[in-house]
């Protein structure tokens, strides 16, 4: 028997598009086929709607990605063992690091797309908050944040890359076969310094973060003058 044409009139509606609505709907894109299927034209046919319907409430895919990365923020917690400060801020950090790791594609995409939603301002309440426990002045504390985020996201996109590249292996011991054969008159530095230029593994991030936690205590903020 042949179908019979069903009218419109009898289908169940649609549910009505929301901004949390296409942001659900691109997570789930997201964790089934991964970030660079995440397009305003492939959660519109996710939706059953037009691309243009979605602009409605997303700027665009750049703004898409980030509410992802954003929602993705919201299993960060302050460590709440280590009495010092310092410790709770690289924890807070390294936390943040761990959910760039976790997502490769986002690391590299958090370089140039800000989050601004609600788990990501926790996120930046969280080391303001650490910072003034720590003493340090409200300005420098105000351009910390960036600095220590950037930090952050820079040395999770870059191992996200080294990892995603069949080349790194390999790229790493030519790095580091002509670190050590440096010839000493033409690159006396480097000669001298040899393996320690690449030694360190785990311990460069905590040693870099205090570099920059010492620092931004240290070091301030220089006003210009309009």
């Amino acid at each position: 028997m042949a179908k019979q044409p069903r009218s419109r009139r009898e289908r169940p509606s649609k549910p009505a598009l929301s901004r949390e609505g296409i942001i659900v709907a691109a997570l789930a894109l997201f964790h089934e086929e991964g970030l660079a299927k995440v397009t305003m034209r492939r959660v519109a046919a996710v939706l059953d709607t037009g691309p243009a319907s979605l602009y409605v409430y997303i700027s665009d895919t750049e703004d898409l990605h980030a509410e992802i990365l954003d929602a993705l923020l919201a299993g960060i917690a302050e460590p709440s063992s280590p009495d010092d400060w310092h410790e709770r801020l690289k924890g807070t950090l390294r936390s943040y690091m761990a959910v760039l790791f976790e997502h490769p594609e986002l690391a590299r995409m958090a370089m140039s797309t800000m989050p601004s939603g609600p788990n990501y301002l926790a996120l930046v309440e969280t080391i303001l908050a650490l910072l003034k426990e720590g003493g340090v002045p409200d300005g420098q504390a105000a351009w910390a944040v960036d600095l220590l985020l950037l930090f952050a996201t820079a040395q999770a996109a870059e191992k996200a890359a080294w990892k995603a590249s069949a080349r790194s292996p390999s790229d790493f011991s030519s790095l580091a076969k002509i670190i050590e054969t440096a010839d000493a008159e033409t690159l006396p530095n480097i000669a001298r310094l040899g393996a320690d230029l690449l030694s360190g593994r785990g311990d460069r991030l905590g040693w870099g973060f205090d570099v920059l936690i010492n620092g931004i205590l240290e070091t301030r903020r220089m006003e210009t003058k309009s």
